[in-house]
Parts: structure tokens; C-alpha cells; sequence
């Protein structure tokens, strides 16, 4: 781990016990939570879904040493091959000091703080900068209550993730000392945020730089049956990784096109450095700030975007977007036309529209 501007333990938990002086969330569970410290390790995993066993092989079928819940932070020593559970298609797993954990239900993140700034630049989108949070999570304080985000309202504890990327448009130092960043979204619901300032990273104008500008005949094919997606010049493949399109089955486990990736050729039409995303209704609806380098393709809303909130790349789980991960979705980002600057953050295209994406069925 680099340790260059690291903050200690201590701190850490000073400014996450300080970061929930504004909330009223179950605050005795919240402290529990937090006194909790993260593993000292290079490589982590967070616990995305409700709770996961931990079992002594990468198989279901032996023994369970542990149960841990949702945001518990593991150390991750190495990925594996095992035994998918259930009726599930992955077979990846995750070895750590005590056991294994079925990778797909542990998002992959790290503990890399930074310094906060002494001030924010102003540019064309006015006063502030793109971050990107470099910590397992950050708890938040909501600047102008009351919550009016699906996300928030249902938050037993509200907080951003590793990898999400907002605008920041405000800072400024609390009674404990230490700095915190006022987190607002141009889209959503309207809600701006507090976050303590040592979890997120500057984006610099580099590296949202255009790669191979110059390529011609850039296309997007997305492969539904192998849950590939590669990206073509001409007829040479110059990137490929995993994705989840969309399930073709409810949460029950039945048959449902109501979640698919449209199969065809769509041009993209929108590009955000930052999306907030909401759809569906009530018990199966979605509401996720924050999603990183998203590319829209499809009239009804479809985009290939960074995921956070699942590691089953692979599989298809999506409600018809097309999830990668982090870093592929900003190679992606960058890669397709049109380029979007960095004081612009978005942009909608104009017919006939930017890079075409193929999905094949």
C-alpha cells in the first residue's frame, strides 16, 4: 500500500465518528459499526449484498466458519476457482485469512486517502472538481434534509462507495479539525452531501484524456452468450473484459424479458462522467448516485457504466445495462467517441450519433 499521504487508523475513525454527528440513524449500531477498523492490507473486499458465509473451501458445500454482513471489510489475499452455490454461474471465489467468500457477493476495493485540497479551481462547469472515492466507503451528512433520494430515504446508513465518482463543489473544515467536501450531482433528486475529504481523489484532466483519437472505425460489440464486450478498430480487437448484461429472469428466478439488453446496432447518444440512475417501481425499482463513466446507447435508457455494488462480471444481473468494472468502464469511457473534456463532465450526441454499440444476442 502506498502510505505517501496515508491517514492513520485513528484518524480514520475519528473522522468517521465525526462524519455521524449530523445523522440520526441508529447512532449506538452506527459507532458499533464504525469502531470496527478496516484491515491493513493492499487489497480488501466489501460485503455488497445483505450477508455472505464465510466457508472453510470455495464450495458451499463445506464447512461455514462465519457469517458477515453488508459493507463488512475482508482482507483479499487471491481469487479461485470453486463450486458455484446454488443455481448460480460463477465458480470465482475469494480466499481470505479466514476462509473463503463467493466473489461475486464482495466488491474489490482499497484504502488509498489522500490530502485534501486547500482549494477548489473554478473552470467552465464554475467552482469545483471530479472525484473519485478511493476508500471501501464514506459515511455522509446531508447538507439540506429532509432526504429526498430513494437511496437515501432507505439507507439504514448512508454512504458512497469505492469508485463513485461526484462533483465537489464546496469545502470546508468541521470543529474536529479535519476537511470535508460538499458532494452534489447535477441530476438526481436534489440532495447535497458532506463527506469527509481524505476518501476522495482529484481526476485530473489527464486522465480523462481520448485513447487513440485518431482510430477510425471504433466499434462497441457486446456478446450476450459469452457476457463479453470488446472494442474494434477496423477488424482488430484493441480491448475486451467481462460484463453483466441484463437478466432474462426476475428476482424469483422466472422466465422475464422485461430486463434484457436489447439486441441490434445503437449508436451512442449520451456520455456522463457521472450518473445518477433510477427506474423501475416500488420493491424492484433501483436508485444509484454516482455511476461512473456512462454511456448511453439505447432509447430506453440502457448504458455500459462502472459498477460498484456487485463483483459477478461474468453473469447477467443488470436491468439491462451493460455493468463493468470500474476500470474497464472508464477505458471504455475514454476509448469511445466522442471524447467528453473534463470541464464539460457530459455530453449528448447529435444523430447519427458516437461510437456504435453491436449487441449481439
Amino acid at each position: 500500500m502506498n502510505h505517501k499521504n496515508s491517514l492513520s487508523r485513528r484518524q480514520f475513525l475519528k473522522l468517521g465518528l465525526a462524519a455521524l454527528g449530523g445523522l440520526a440513524f441508529q447512532p449506538k449500531l452506527a459507532w458499533q459499526r464504525l469502531l470496527q477498523e478496516w484491515p491493513d492490507a493492499e487489497r480488501l473486499g466489501r460485503v455488497t449484498s445483505g450477508r455472505v458465509s464465510i466457508w472453510s473451501k470455495p464450495s458451499a458445500d463445506s464447512q461455514q466458519l462465519k457469517t458477515i454482513y453488508d459493507d463488512h471489510i475482508v482482507i483479499w489475499l487471491r481469487e479461485v476457482v470453486g463450486e458455484p452455490p446454488g443455481l448460480t454461474l460463477s465458480r470465482r471465489w475469494v480466499e481470505t485469512p479466514e476462509g473463503y467468500i463467493y466473489a461475486p457477493r464482495l466488491q474489490p476495493v482499497r484504502y488509498l486517502p489522500n490530502q485534501p485540497v486547500s482549494e477548489l479551481p473554478t473552470g467552465p462547469l464554475g467552482r469545483g472538481m471530479w472525484a473519485e472515492v478511493t476508500v471501501p466507503y464514506l459515511d455522509v451528512t446531508l447538507h439540506n434534509p429532509p432526504a429526498r433520494a430513494p437511496w437515501l430515504r432507505e439507507a439504514q446508513f448512508p454512504r458512497l462507495y469505492y469508485s463513485q465518482i461526484f462533483w465537489i463543489d464546496d469545502l470546508r473544515t468541521g470543529s474536529d479539525g479535519e476537511v470535508y467536501y460538499r458532494v452534489t450531482q447535477k441530476y438526481g433528486y436534489g440532495d447535497i452531501l458532506w463527506a469527509p475529504a481524505f476518501g476522495f481523489r482529484p481526476l485530473t484532466r489527464e486522465e480523462i484524456e481520448p485513447i487513440h483519437p485518431d482510430a477510425e472505425d471504433k466499434r462497441i460489440v457486446v456478446n450476450l452468450n459469452y457476457q463479453m464486450l470488446s472494442c474494434y478498430e477496423g477488424n482488430r480487437e484493441v480491448y475486451t473484459c467481462r460484463i453483466s448484461s441484463g437478466a432474462k429472469f426476475d428476482k424469483d428466478g422466472n422466465p422475464t424479458d422485461k430486463w434484457s439488453t436489447p439486441v441490434g446496432t445503437m449508436p451512442t447518444w449520451r456520455k456522463l462522467i457521472s450518473h445518477h440512475m433510477s427506474g423501475g417501481v416500488s420493491g424492484s425499482g433501483w436508485d444509484l448516485p454516482g455511476i461512473a463513466w456512462t454511456i448511453l446507447f439505447s432509447g430506453n435508457g440502457e448504458a455500459i457504466h462502472s459498477t460498484f455494488w456487485h463483483n459477478d462480471f461474468g453473469t447477467p444481473r443488470s436491468r439491462g445495462c451493460i455493468n463493468a468494472a470500474p476500470d474497464d468502464a472508464k477505458w471504455i469511457f475514454r476509448w469511445s467517441e466522442p471524447h467528453i473534456p473534463y470541464d464539460v463532465g457530459e455530453m449528448t450526441i447529435s444523430m447519427p450519433g458516437g461510437t456504435k454499440v453491436q449487441v449481439i444476442g
